[in-house]
């Protein structure tokens, strides 16, 4: 009998568990589907164009563009039917990246709108008809965003879970592209810089997916084919964050949430004026090593060399100061008791499985140039600085990832619950309040004055006005004063070691927030190492090489810019 009673409070969560594994699935399949069609078009299959492949992600993007706007008009005529919110998702500083990299992926959308009309006498409609449909997409995807990526929706739930799911993997496709479009281009240059490097058993064959006409105005079209490979970096991490926000809000449908106030974390430049200067020189220095980095290489055999050994030294230095700073972080976290928060949070979640997951992509590339240099018959000079470079990029990940993932776990330290704690148990000791009171006896005994009442405690009993009372007091007076004194001063020695810790910490994240945004920028504008340093081809050959680092090189990218959105979350939480 308990087990048919206990059936329908069960069953009744499986429709929901069966539209959470149907929509996962549907997702999963149209993803694989696109993937699949932008493989055959980056091979040059037989019958599969570049427009078979628009047309997919068009139709996808005009879906998305229906629910959205569905989802809005629902939303705007019954206000009151998604009532609870995640406090966790969707954070304004996050919403503020992404709208940054929104409006330079619309500006790369206007030179692809420019690049078709030039060839349009040999384009297909479908490259024209693509960064328009975008561009939209773009727009009203940024301002969805920014109103619902913290509904908690409890209506409707099997059908948003499509539609979620829907615009999760159409970003993820969109991304894909985005991706495949820059390796192309990236692979295309290093196939022309690896010659300089003397790797002439290399056969070098470019894939050129170029138009067969003439541009109707050379100047323009030379601006606007050069302006779009610069912007694909910004439009790749658009959509990344784009899905991860959308994932979130699809593990969020129906999801029970507790009532609570969160407090708001605002980002303070005040007392990081250390890590922020430190932070700044190595972002300083790091564009200018790119630069110099993209202009040496490939003209000749001596300045590529040279760029390298610049380029590796520089991120040798870089790396060592993040792996002691992430150091540092951990031996003062291991000096501190405090308590980790467990609830249940997919956003928090998602940014730890993020953090490994993609660091993997380093990872792999590391132990391949590793296993390169161990094996390799012939080593030239500057591929020597690549063996340190690749044992701390694995090290410094490794450290960092756990010192984000605990920052994030840990529980807020609440500073005036422990002031008035300590007055509580102060005045419970027998303490009486002074003629000339501190600050901190008027704010935690304010409200006894005001209500008329005297926080006289002796030996667990209450004593009033009354002249016995007092009496009693004054014999104790002095002894409770210097017990009163001693607890202030342990407290406030307890809480000047604290701020000092917290100050430190917030320094670290702040350094290795400017770091991460420091390593993302040379992969993500062309400055690889692992292509241009030549050896691993050689070892592992030069297809099996690239498709490696086709591979992992965007999630190493993406980790770059994940770590440095989740410092500034550990930065504003410390």
């Amino acid at each position: 009998m308990e087990k048919a009673a206990g059936c329908p409070s069960v069953g009744g969560s499986y429709p929901q568990k069966n539209a959470e594994i149907l929509s996962s699935q549907y997702g999963i399949n149209l993803f694989l589907a696109g993937l699949l069609l932008t493989f055959a078009w980056a091979v040059h299959a037989v019958g599969i164009s570049k427009s078979h492949l628009l047309s997919y992600l068009i139709t996808l993007m005009l879906i998305q563009l229906l629910w959205m706007l569905w989802y809005l008009g629902r939303s705007c005529t019954q206000r009151r039917l998604i009532r609870d919110k995640d406090t966790h998702a969707g954070a304004r500083w996050l919403k503020c990246g992404i709208t940054l990299f929104a409006v330079i992926t619309l500006i790369l959308d206007s030179f692809k709108i420019g690049y078709y009309i030039d060839f349009s006498n040999c384009l297909s409609p479908t490259e024209g008809i693509f960064p328009v449909t975008h561009a939209v997409h773009t727009i009203l995807q940024v301002y969805f965003l920014w109103c619902h990526a913290k509904d908690i929706i409890q209506s409707f739930k099997t059908l948003e879970r499509f539609g979620v799911i829907h615009s999760v993997f159409t970003n993820l496709l969109l991304w894909t592209n985005g991706v495949l479009t820059e390796s192309k281009h990236q692979l295309n240059e290093h196939k022309e810089r690896l010659i300089t490097l003397g790797f002439g058993n290399i056969t070098i064959v470019l894939d050129d997916h170029a138009p067969q006409c003439n541009c109707t105005t050379t100047t323009l079209c030379s601006i606007f084919s050069q302006g779009i490979y610069y912007l694909y970096p910004f439009n790749i991490e658009y959509h990344i964050l784009a899905s991860t926000m959308l994932y979130v809000l699809w593990k969020n449908i129906g999801r029970k949430v507790e009532h609570h106030q969160q407090h708001k974390t605002p980002f303070k430049f005040h007392g990081i004026t250390i890590g922020m200067i430190f932070g700044l020189v190595v972002l300083t220095s790091t564009i200018a090593i790119v630069v110099v980095y993209l202009i040496q290489i490939g003209r000749s055999k001596i300045k590529s060399e040279l760029a390298l050994t610049m380029f590796y030294l520089h991120a040798i230095f870089v790396l060592a100061l993040m792996c002691t700073a992430g150091i540092v972080a951990l031996l003062i976290y291991r000096l501190e008791d405090r308590s980790l928060d467990n609830s249940k949070n997919p956003a928090r979640k998602l940014d730890a499985e993020l953090l490994v997951g993609t660091a993997a992509g380093s990872w792999l590339l590391s132990w391949g140039s590793i296993l390169a240099i161990i094996c390799a018959q012939a080593h030239p000079k500057y591929t020597w600085y690549n063996l340190p470079y690749s044992v701390l990029v694995i090290i410094e990940k490794y450290i960092q990832n756990l010192f984000i993932i605990e920052s994030i776990h840990r529980e807020q330290e609440k500073v005036n619950d422990d002031i008035k704690t300590l007055r509580i148990v102060t005045i419970s000791r027998g303490s009486t309040l002074s003629l000339t009171p501190s600050y901190k006896e008027i704010y935690n005994g304010r409200a006894g004055l005001e209500s008329g009442e005297v926080p006289c405690l002796l030996k667990g009993s209450v004593c009033g006005r009354e002249n016995d009372c007092c009496t009693k007091e004054e014999t104790s007076q002095d002894k409770s004063s210097v017990m009163h004194s001693a607890s202030d001063i342990s407290f406030y020695s307890r809480n000047s070691v604290t701020n000092n810790k917290r100050r430190i910490l917030k320094n670290i994240a702040a350094f290795l927030f400017l770091c991460n945004l420091s390593l993302w920028i040379p992969p993500a504008f062309g400055c690889r190492p692992e292509y241009d340093n030549g050896l691993e081809e050689i070892v592992f050959g030069f297809e099996p090489w690239i498709i490696v680092v086709n591979l992992a090189m965007p999630f190493s990218i993406f980790y770059r810019m994940h770590s440095a959105a989740s410092l500034f979350e550990v930065n504003c939480k410390t």
